[in-house]
């Protein structure tokens, strides 16, 4: 059956339909999240590609893709502009998925790629019939277009894993990398086992040799990596995804100079560790999104990084009904690389109103789609089914209209010959692929990277050449999708690139030839929270006076020597075990507050101590609260934020689910920022820190009336005997700045 289109185009992209002039053309377009809603409600575990037909194709999980829809078996759809999409339908059919998954098996994750001239999917299967019951794998399947046909590959590239118990561990959520190094790398893996990466040969279809033990288990899943200015950014999602109104899930990102790790945070804290950490690169803001992620990246032509992700609307969880599916469409923001780091919106979050949409297609001229008309002394080529006609360059082209003096971004899928050289303003900058090496030049400085010794020439492959302040840089790579064959990169201070043509001296077929300046960078963060006067607390320098209540006492919380000291009590406050006590504080007046603790609990490290935890909690009644804790959770300990809430009310069901924040210390400040939000909502904002000075934001958790401020000390279900004692130094409430 012919896809079904599914049109929502801006009003730019009309305009120019119409024939609006250049000097009333429409604003610049937009996109608003849910990218996805025009042919679906949901489409989870998202990612992207541009094909060489100029599309931008997109795959998500085998859920149905509305309410009482059948499970597809993978799904694609594709734009032009991101504002219109036109779903393509499921990448396997009964006949044509894995002959070696188990009946009734999942397929999940999808992640494309583009390499050897071929479109390469890898995903989860979570049954095969080696050993039937849920014993994850890893299957790929190969196309000459971005819809198929698809070809299985005859077995798992990554084969099921056993626990030694009977069980299995979680081979899921494939992503690969191509690196600097010429060899290809599979990253994998959740949170029972961790995740790990093994190579695989040079087809990318078959691992070996060992796998490398990347992230501890119970904290990450969701991999995704990239390679930016000499390190490789493991990017992977934390907590759960599927908890319907309370889903936490978020993003968080380390680095390494190796694709094989280890992958430190910005904290200088590995990925591996028991305290781990993780600096964040997305996360909920309060406003409708809670949950984003299961991402992938994306680079626009104009340079600009995006992520692609999915995320639930807290107000519309559920695709079927609450405890089934989870309604979790697709997203996506503007990345901002901030001191090294990818960030979401600079900190900011999930948007939720009109973005600029990511910039696609070329200036000066250029059709993308048909480059050699843009270009003098380039030839029409009919090109291939797939790619359309393309401009074949032998001995010197340039572009018919000069580009402008500034940042200037040139990106098209090549196939080379033997030297190919990118020249802009004027004379001031080249790029040239050539004998084995990607070198650039400006001025006296020069730089070059030597290409993998196999590396395939006679390939379509991304060529990248980039002017953006006073660096220079050129890349190849698969596909523009943050690998790498080759990078060279020079820094000139005070070069400021002249108008002029973009020329080309040499040979190469040149497809998706886009020329665009580059994206102004945003380089600070968004604001946070600050403390300003103090406003109301205790220091514990005396007996709890009138301000503190409590639910449930304990006796066995005592103030002495200017501290609350509290025995983790053998109870809980998640679904029906609602036996903990709670001590709480009356709160300033006003609609902003910050609440500000200082709690030691030692907790050990890398050992079994679940859910030992104590900290601050926002609370309505025992069914509905936002809970802030330094928590064991397994082997890791970790800073969670949890949410209960009644997510059937028919029988009073609740459903719980976790942000998780920053990394966890023995002595732990914490932090929830009160204010309200456009609708007049309750929004309490988390943060934590290990020395009281530096605050890593993390979540924001919605509630629908002013909740009491306290403290909790519980989770003690290992027998410890005395209990571990969890010490407050004081509990402080800040003006809100």
């Amino acid at each position: 059956m012919p896809p079904k289109r599914f049109l929502a185009a801006a009003l730019a992209v009309a305009a120019v339909a119409a024939g609006t002039s250049a000097a009333t053309a429409a604003p610049a377009p937009t996109t608003t999240n849910a990218i996805s809603s025009s042919f679906a409600d949901t489409f989870a575990d998202p990612s992207i590609i541009q094909g060489r037909d100029g599309y931008w194709y997109a795959y998500a999980t085998s859920d149905p893709l509305v309410a009482n829809g059948p499970f597809g078996l993978m799904h694609m759809a594709r734009t032009k502009d991101f504002s219109s999409w036109e779903y393509l339908g499921t990448v396997f059919n009964e006949q044509t998925k894995p002959s070696w998954a188990a009946p009734g098996s999942f397929f999940w994750a999808p992640d494309i790629r583009y390499f050897d001239g071929k479109y390469v999917m890898y995903f989860t299967v979570t049954d095969t019939l080696a050993n039937p019951g849920s014993d994850f794998a890893i299957g790929a399947a190969t196309a000459p277009t971005p819809t198929g046909p698809w070809t299985v590959s005859d077995g798992p590239v990554v084969t099921p894993k056993s626990d030694g118990n009977g069980g299995w561990y979680n081979t899921i959520d494939p992503a690969l990398l191509t690196a600097a190094d010429g060899k290809r790398y599979m990253y994998y893996g959740g949170f029972y086992g961790g995740i790990s990466v093994t190579e695989l040969t040079p087809d990318g279809l078959h691992a070996v040799g060992e796998p490398t033990q990347v992230t501890i288990g119970d904290r990450y899943e969701g991999s995704y990596v990239v390679y930016r200015d000499g390190y490789y950014y493991l990017t992977a999602s934390s907590m759960n995804c599927c908890a319907g109104p309370t889903t936490g899930y978020s993003v968080f990102a380390g680095r390494s100079r190796s694709p094989k790790g280890p992958f430190l945070d910005a904290d200088g804290v590995a990925m591996t560790e028991s305290r781990v950490g993780g600096t964040t690169v997305i996360t909920q803001n309060g406003n409708k999104w809670i949950g984003p992620g299961h991402h992938a990246f994306m680079t626009d032509a104009a340079g600009q990084d995006h992520i692609v992700y999915h995320a639930i609307d807290r107000n519309a969880a559920w695709l079927t009904d609450p405890f089934g599916i989870n309604r979790r469409p697709m997203l996506i923001d503007r990345i901002d690389w901030i001191d090294g780091w990818p960030r979401t919106r600079a900190g900011s979050g999930p948007s939720e109103g009109p973005v600029p949409a990511p910039v696609t297609g070329s200036g000066l001229g250029i059709d993308a789609s048909d480059p050699a008309g843009g270009l003098a002394g380039a030839s029409r080529r009919p090109g291939d089914a797939l790619g359309g006609p393309t401009a074949a360059i032998s001995g010197a082209a340039q572009t018919r209209k000069s580009a402008a003096p500034g940042s200037l971004r040139v990106e098209a899928d090549v196939r080379l010959g033997s030297s190919f050289t990118t020249v802009l303003g004027g004379h001031q900058v080249f790029a040239k692929v050539a004998d084995g090496k990607v070198t650039v030049a400006a001025g006296r400085r020069t730089a070059s990277a030597s290409l993998p010794a196999d590396f395939d020439r006679a390939q379509w492959n991304k060529l990248i050449v980039e002017v953006s302040g006073s660096t220079v840089s050129a890349r190849v790579n698969d596909a523009g999708l943050g690998d790498v064959y080759a990078e060279a990169k020079v820094d000139v201070p005070g070069l400021k690139l002249a108008a002029a043509p973009v020329r080309w001296v040499g040979s190469a077929e040149v497809d998706n030839l886009t020329v665009r300046p580059v994206a102004t960078p945003v380089r600070r963060l968004a604001a946070v929270p600050k403390p300003g006067k103090l406003l109301a607390g205790d220091d514990f320098s005396g007996e709890l006076g009138a301000d503190w209540s409590w639910v449930r006492p304990d006796a066995k919380a005592v103030v002495a020597d200017g501290k609350l000291s509290w025995p983790l009590q053998n109870a809980d406050l998640v679904g029906g075990g609602n036996n903990a006590g709670l001590l709480f504080h009356n709160t300033p007046a006003g609609d902003s507050w910050i609440a500000e603790t200082k709690l030691h609990l030692d907790t050990g490290s890398g050992d079994i101590r679940n859910y030992q935890q104590a900290g601050m909690i926002a609370y309505l009644n025992d069914s509905d609260f936002a809970r802030l804790g330094n928590v064991a959770i397994w082997k890791t300990r970790q800073i969670e934020y949890g949410r209960e809430l009644v997510a059937r009310p028919s029988d009073g069901a609740t459903s719980y689910g976790v942000a998780a924040i920053g990394r966890s210390a023995p002595t732990q400040w914490m932090r929830l920022a009160y204010h309200k939000n456009a609708a007049g909502e309750h929004v309490y904002r988390a943060a934590s820190s290990v020395d009281g000075k530096n605050w890593t934001w993390g979540a924001s958790w919605v509630l629908s009336a002013p909740a009491k401020l306290g403290l909790f000390a519980h989770g003690e279900f290992t027998g410890a005997n005395p209990a571990p004692v969890a010490t407050f130094d004081y509990l402080r409430f800040y003006e809100s700045k």
